[in-house]
């Protein structure tokens, strides 16, 4: 039997080697799968072993959220409904300094939250607003900064697809995972909204004031009765039907994507080519997700198999570390993958070793999840090569990088100040699912 370190040696540099040969990530871990299949499992019966297994994975109730949260996402984009319920944020937010930067806040806070998407928040809101920011004089930190740190809310807030994929390749509550993260998103969102109105503070010229046109008190309660509070009802329904037992997870997507679809005929908003577009988008996710899935069920298989996983959970104890610094490393490594690969990357190689070795140091789970997408959501958009840095370029193609990366900064100090809250006073993440049970 071949010593735990070059078993796990073997195995990551296979990973590695497909990787660096252009391989996608998800079809990279099958590759490595197959070939350690091989070595460790004893030949062709291993690799069908191996291949039973990973379809076994792929037949779990607790998949179906991830499809339909996508859809339901992409309804609410490509129906029109988000900008619908944007504008009308817009106008209710008069003449308060700032106030685009604040709409950007809160309007990027529910899109993102009904969208599940960080880089669909993201190039929608960068497209939109950017331009029309740099019209009304704001500079450009007030308008890129709040847009990035939105964006990332999508991850946390649910309904999050990434953290459905999340709790299910860590094998913890997928629905514990999605209601632990409503308290510390709206948290993040408060503290966006204090850096907005700081810098407003610091510096007045940033966003400077304009007139708008005069909203009368009828036309307000219009717009949030009919514009915002039935958009956002979708995700209250949604949750509380998961915190009082109504619906699992997988039923509250299933009602979560009919409401989109019932709000779309309701607005007239609803068409063909709408509903064709959004059932291939979130087709095409959902394969890419349910093949990573796949690859990754099979190798924490191969991991445990080949003794790798318990021989580097063994080695890390040994150390004999106080917990917290295991759990800062942890977080040190999840940040510095962020800055050259992928979220989903990340999250295939990191699971099969960190949640068993949270296990071991005694920290809850769930929190522990809440605590990895943070570490996900602050990569997103730390510089160098954080994704959502070069959405943002891609919507704004006259911003040079150094500002987005500045812009983007302030937004992830929010981010790490969470990340010290939530392990200095856990119950922030504990309480919602704890009232769930």
């Amino acid at each position: 039997m071949m010593e735990w370190y070059w078993a796990l040696s073997f195995l990551l540099g296979l990973v590695l080697l497909f990787m660096a040969i252009g391989t996608p990530i998800a079809f990279g871990f099958l590759g490595a799968n197959i070939i350690g299949a091989w070595v460790f499992m004893g030949g062709e019966a291993g690799i069908t072993q191996l291949l039973d297994n990973g379809f076994g994975a792929l037949s779990k109730f607790s998949l179906v959220p991830i499809p339909l949260f996508l859809l339901m996402g992409e309804l609410f984009f490509r129906t029109g409904l988000g900008m619908q319920m944007f504008n009308a944020i817009d106008r209710l937010m008069g003449r308060i300094p700032g106030r685009l930067s604040y709409v950007t806040v809160l309007g990027g806070t529910a899109f993102s939250t009904l969208s599940g998407s960080s880089m669909g928040s993201t190039a929608l809101l960068g497209s939109l607003l950017v331009p029309e920011m740099e019209k009304r004089g704001y500079k450009k930190h007030m308008s890129i900064g709040p847009i990035l740190g939105t964006g990332g809310l999508a991850i946390i807030i649910p309904p999050s697809a990434l953290a459905v994929l999340l709790a299910t390749l860590a094998k913890i509550d997928i629905g514990s995972l999605l209601i632990a993260g409503i308290v510390p998103g709206f948290i993040l969102a408060a503290m966006y909204m204090f850096t907005v109105w700081l810098q407003t503070k610091v510096d007045p010229d940033a966003a400077p004031a304009y007139d708008v046109d005069y909203v009368p008190f009828k036309e307000k309660m219009r717009l949030l009765f009919v514009n915002i509070i039935p958009m956002i009802s979708i995700m209250v329904v949604l949750v509380t039907m998961m915190l009082t037992g109504l619906a699992t997870p997988s039923e509250s997507a299933a009602f979560g994507a009919l409401g989109v679809i019932v709000l779309a005929l309701v607005y007239r908003r609803m068409n063909w080519t709408a509903l064709k577009e959004s059932v291939i988008g979130a087709l095409k996710v959902t394969l890419m997700a349910y093949i990573i899935v796949f690859g990754s069920a099979t190798f924490s298989q191969l991991l445990a198999f080949s003794g790798a996983s318990s021989g580097l959970i063994h080695w890390a104890t040994s150390f004999e570390l106080a917990p917290l610094m295991t759990l800062l490393a942890m977080f040190g490594v999840l940040l510095l993958l962020g800055t050259f690969m992928e979220q989903i990357s990340i999250m295939m190689l990191t699971v099969p070793f960190f949640f068993p070795l949270a296990a071991t140091l005694g920290f809850d789970q769930v929190w522990f999840g809440i605590i990895v997408l943070l570490a996900l959501e602050i990569s997103f958009s730390t510089p160098p090569l954080g994704l959502l840095l070069f959405v943002m370029k891609g919507v704004s193609p006259n911003t040079s990088m150094s500002v987005i990366y500045k812009s983007a900064i302030p937004y992830i100090g929010c981010s790490l100040l969470l990340v010290a809250m939530l392990i200095m006073f856990p119950q922030i993440t504990q309480w919602l699912p704890e009232l769930m049970k």
